[in-house]
């Protein structure tokens, strides 16, 4: 019988490349307040009073502001700790992630 030969080709580079970012959105409602907005952008996404103050008036004049550029997994996290904070008070906060 004969012996079949088979040859093995390796890959020796690794691709490699950045995660996709996602940007996290705070939509305007009629209901929360702009105190409480600015608050959450403070304690979750570690925003200066300036940065936070610019972004709640984004969201009251525009309609919505970003909060902040991550991975998806930061992303959804601190999205959900958001949304927490605001059922906990009481606030119907929306908020959504987007690919950038």
């Amino acid at each position: 019988m004969p012996q079949e030969q088979f040859s093995v080709k390796e890959r020796n580079s690794v691709r490699t490349c950045e995660p996709r970012k996602y940007k996290v959105m705070f939509h305007n409602d009629d209901f929360t307040t702009m105190e409480f907005v600015m608050q959450v952008l403070k304690e979750i996404f570690y925003k200066s009073d300036v940065e936070a103050y610019n972004i709640t008036m984004d969201v009251h004049k525009r309609g919505k502001g970003i909060a902040g550029i991550y991975v998806y997994d930061l992303a959804v996290t601190k999205r959900d700790r958001a949304v927490e904070m605001a059922r906990e008070e009481g606030f119907p906060l929306k908020i959504t992630v987007e690919p950038v």
